[in-house]
């Protein structure tokens, strides 16, 4: 007898899947093509080079608040017509900024910056889209190959910033206004393509894999926030995402003005950024992979020592290779922590209470990412670098504690389980 279909027709959900990696890259080079003179901005427009900084605190805070509200929506309306609506905000914003460095106007700029980050809001619940879509065993590698799309933007951001430079000096505009608008182009292909391409949507396709694993109630009912708050798996996956994202940041937005104060150039500079880029993004299909054939758990496990490594190793010496590899270490731990987290919190939750508690989980991660930057600066210059690896490092064992303290109270039950079996099989 045939056995009945558990999940959605393959080609589909690879479609999608390829679909989403590019809508992700888009919004990376979007994003990345403007971050690349975003402190060069603000310092220009405020007068003040001790304000660089805001702009980043401008684009993060964009993204937290963009985070609960989208995710509501694509809760609505479904995938497809959420995220192309992200893009859409992002050429508005984009726009604006561009125009603002034009005419000279730091709040219009920040703003428009801000529209930018609600964009990333947006796009960053595709790897939740992406995760939904699969069954348990692949859903990690659906979100890394998502987040891959990370290793496109950080290329193809920093090269368009010349070009447009100059296109925006030969039309009598500022060159910093120029790669506002390619970020705007770019936010405004991937509007496009998602909007048109993002066929069926994966909403509804996660609902065909929720009724076929669930046969009896494809909609298990929402369980009250206090309860799925208290779920182990779920603590541990948002403590990873959340605390990856602020030790990241508070570390990697700072190496380089640490680096400036000693001596460093910007080739130095640019080589410990690119190996943390790397670190970040192009080994995302290694983790995905490692998170569903051992475990979310052990990734996160793993993660959260690279981070501790990356800690350890980067105020040790002032040499560019060690820093590359404190730097590259400290973008993997990050990446093992967001593709095992999302997954773990993916696995937590039924199809009904996803998009609340995604959208929860990306407000908190915004909201660290934007107190990471504008604390950073202020924590260097009060504690130093070597100071604040240090507290980088003590925060990174919270993820830690909660995996392994999760690791041990399952294996606690499994043996549990299996006594109770062993004596009712002897009786």
């Amino acid at each position: 007898m045939t056995s009945s279909v558990t999940r959605p027709a393959a080609s589909p959900r690879q479609r999608l899947t390829w679909l989403l990696l590019f809508g992700q890259s888009l919004n990376s080079a979007a994003f990345i093509t403007g971050a690349t003179v975003g402190a060069l901005v603000g310092a220009e427009l405020s007068g003040r080079p001790e304000l660089a900084g805001v702009p980043s605190a401008a684009y993060q805070l964009g993204a937290a608040l963009a985070a609960y509200p989208a995710s509501r929506l694509m809760e609505r309306v479904g995938r497809r017509p959420g995220l192309a609506l992200g893009f859409a905000v992002g050429v508005a914003g984009a726009l604006l900024a561009g125009y603002s460095v034009y005419s000279g106007s730091m709040w219009g700029f920040l703003l428009g910056y801000c529209g930018m980050g609600a964009a990333k809001g947006f796009a960053d619940l595709g790897r939740f889209a992406a995760a939904e879509m699969h069954p348990f065993a692949e859903r990690a590698r659906a979100i890394s190959l998502v987040v891959l799309g990370g290793t496109v933007g950080g290329v193809a951001g920093p090269a368009l910033v010349a070009p447009m430079g100059r296109l925006a000096v030969a039309a009598n505009a500022p060159a910093l206004a120029g790669p506002w608008f390619a970020s705007a182009a770019l936010f405004a292909v991937g509007m496009l393509v998602i909007g048109l391409g993002l066929r069926p949507d994966p909403r509804d396709l996660a609902q065909q894999f929720a009724a076929e694993q669930v046969e009896a109630d494809p909609r298990l009912p929402v369980r009250p926030q206090r309860v799925i708050w208290g779920q182990p798996g779920t603590r541990v996956a948002i403590a990873a995402m959340v605390v990856g994202q602020l030790v990241m940041v508070m570390l990697m937005s700072i190496t380089s003005l640490h680096m400036t104060h000693n001596g460093h150039g910007l080739g130095d500079i640019s080589i410990v950024i690119a190996a943390h880029t790397f670190g970040m993004f192009g080994l995302s299909l290694v983790s995905g992979r490692l998170a569903d054939n051992s475990g979310r758990p052990q990734t996160i496990l793993a993660g959260a020592g690279l981070l501790i490594a990356a800690c350890l190793l980067a105020p040790l010496s002032l040499n560019t290779g060690v820093l590359a590899l404190a730097l590259f270490l400290l973008g993997l731990g990050w990446n093992f922590l967001y593709v095992a987290g999302a997954a773990l919190l993916t696995d937590t939750l039924s199809l009904a209470e996803r998009a609340r508690m995604q959208g929860s989980n990306d407000l908190l991660v915004g909201i660290v990412s934007a107190v990471g930057s504008l604390q950073s600066g202020a924590l260097f210059a009060w504690i130093g670098y070597g100071n604040l690896s240090w507290l980088s490092l003590v925060v990174s064992l919270l993820p830690l504690g909660l995996a392994l303290r999760f690791l041990l109270k399952r294996r606690q039950a499994r043996l549990a389980t299996r006594q109770d079996l062993d004596r009712h099989a002897a009786a």
